[in-house]
């Protein structure tokens, strides 16, 4: 099992700090959300944010998770800024196929989010245009909620209609929980309070390597 550990949850003074931190305990991936207080009711980093990411630490792997009303708009410009992966959510208006399709053709992974809300029946038609599915497992819009465990059902729909590529999951994730989400399937673990607020990062990272 891969782990992101999520800035939204790291000391804002101190980023840069905060990050080497988790590069120095063998983090995968750096998960960066995006949010514009109208998709959901929270504003958090925009490219600039990404961009500064990319130039200090070019190795690291930037999953953008963008909880926009319009993300088409900014596809260009984060995969520009230095984006690994974009994340789009499957309930934008008018649907995430076409911003999908073009995620590939800029050369980043294609996400796909469904909100706790939105059934695994829902997203079949876009399997073949999605690289990683992330599951939400708290509503998006903030850090620190408690992992919803219903949304284990839904990783193994997902397989069952037939999701054969990666899964990830944010919210609420801990290491308690870790080991029934690897059961269901996780790949990718998307880590905020948890691994920034822990205080040996690197066993931590350790354990769920092992998973």
């Amino acid at each position: 099992m891969q782990v992101a550990p999520s800035i939204l949850a790291a000391d804002q003074l101190h980023l840069e700090q905060e990050v080497g931190r988790m590069i120095k305990a063998g983090c995968d991936l750096l998960h960066v959300d995006v949010m514009d207080g109208h998709f959901v009711p929270n504003m958090s980093f925009g490219p600039g944010m990404v961009l500064a990411l990319h130039a200090r630490f070019p190795e690291l792997r930037l999953d953008v998770h963008l909880m926009l009303d319009n993300p088409a708009d900014y596809l260009q410009v984060f995969a520009k800024a230095g984006a690994w992966g974009i994340t789009v959510h499957a309930e934008i208006p008018g649907g995430a196929e076409n911003c999908l399709r073009e995620i590939r053709a800029l050369g980043c992974s294609a996400g796909l989010a469904l909100k706790p809300a939105t059934p695994a029946t829902a997203v079949t038609e876009l399997f073949p245009l999605t690289d990683m599915m992330l599951v939400m497992t708290v509503e998006p819009g903030f850090g620190g909620q408690h992992f919803n465990s219903a949304m284990l059902q839904k990783l193994s729909h997902l397989r069952a209609l037939g999701w054969t590529g990666l899964f990830e999951a944010d919210g609420g994730l801990q290491l308690s929980n870790l080991p029934l989400l690897a059961a269901h399937g996780l790949d990718v673990a998307v880590m905020g309070t948890a691994m920034f607020g822990s205080d040996d990062p690197a066993r931590d990272i350790a354990r769920i390597h092992e998973m």
